[in-house]
């Protein structure tokens, strides 16, 4: 008894904190403390000023040996993109509305891996942990931005156009540039004067509350009243099927500790924000897309803690 009580704690110390933030942001939003303004700016601040900031400086100051976690890496691609494959396939057979195959595939495989996901491995692993996490996120971002355009894209539409979203879309991710910036300082040993890693550090600490809070605000919870099979269909696919696929591939790859933990909280973060953008961007279903979010970023809090309760229990992470 005293074991469970433990373990119930332990899950609830990393995913507690996520929730009472997310449910502020809510709070904040119904008194008016912040608005629809407030959200907008400020997570244009986090995507591109502090998150990099955090994410550069993560790796920069991180003592770890990346390349040995280049199997981690790897498994984490070609389970992701796996899942995307089967993803396409069971959608397109389960509905027969062609034109919202594209958001429930998005909603179903796309992980907030740089802000809920982040934060779940923060809570557990720390600075190391967020050092590993920016390289998986950077990979990711890559992959999944990809695998959106791909899925967004209507049959008939032209494969250069595709191609050119794909290159826009990344090579203007300041995630991705500052990550890339982060592995090449710290290969090279780039000497980071004080002054500018202080200033870098604030930023940085700024960056998980204020993006949960901005997350608990721009949340639509009345679109949770909807019976939408098509939102529940991709919630199942992105915080069940999802990490139970990658997780337990990763438990018969020998993964265990940090790396298991990493994709664990990787493939059970609910669907990201940015999936609504590109939704909508690309003439896809953006009401469908948001209704996603919403119901997969309250639901993950509960899976999430769930997961990490049993893997805990069994000393996998």
């Amino acid at each position: 008894m005293d074991n469970f009580i433990t373990q119930l704690l332990f899950s609830a110390s990393i995913t507690g904190p996520i929730c009472l933030m997310l449910f502020l942001g809510v709070l904040l939003k119904r008194t008016h403390l912040i608005n629809d303004n407030f959200i907008e700016v400020s997570s244009k601040l986090v995507f591109q000023v502090t998150l990099p900031a955090m994410l550069f400086l993560s790796i920069v100051n991180a003592n770890h040996d990346f390349a040995s976690s280049s199997h981690l890496i790897i498994y984490g691609l070609v389970a992701n993109f796996l899942f995307f494959i089967f993803t396409i396939y069971s959608t397109r057979f389960t509905f027969k509305n062609k034109q919202d195959h594209g958001v429930i595939i998005q909603g179903g495989f796309r992980s907030n891996t740089a802000i809920i996901a982040l934060a779940y491995v923060a809570n557990a692993y720390g600075n190391a942990g967020v050092a590993l996490a920016a390289i998986y996120v950077a990979a990711t971002t890559i992959l999944y931005n990809i695998q959106a355009v791909i899925a967004l894209t209507p049959k008939d539409d032209n494969d250069k156009q595709a191609f050119g979203v794909i290159v826009k879309t990344l090579t203007k991710n300041p995630l991705i540039i500052s990550i890339i910036l982060g592995i090449a300082c710290s290969s090279l040993s780039v000497p980071i004067p004080k002054i500018i890693t202080q200033a870098g550090q604030y930023f940085a600490n700024m960056t998980l509350p204020l993006a949960l809070l901005c997350a608990g605000g721009s949340l639509n919870l009345t679109s949770m009243k909807k019976d939408n099979l098509a939102t529940w269909f991709a919630t199942s696919y992105k915080l069940i099927l999802s990490p139970v696929f990658i997780t337990i591939g990763g438990i018969l790859l020998g993964f265990s500790g940090l790396d298991l933990g990493l994709l664990f909280f990787m493939s059970a973060a609910p669907t990201a924000a940015a999936s609504y953008v590109m939704a909508r961007a690309m003439g896809g279903n953006a009401t469908l897309a948001a209704n996603i979010i919403a119901q997969t970023t309250v639901a993950s809090l509960v899976t999430c803690t769930l997961g990490i309760f049993i893997l805990s229990s069994f000393g996998l992470i």
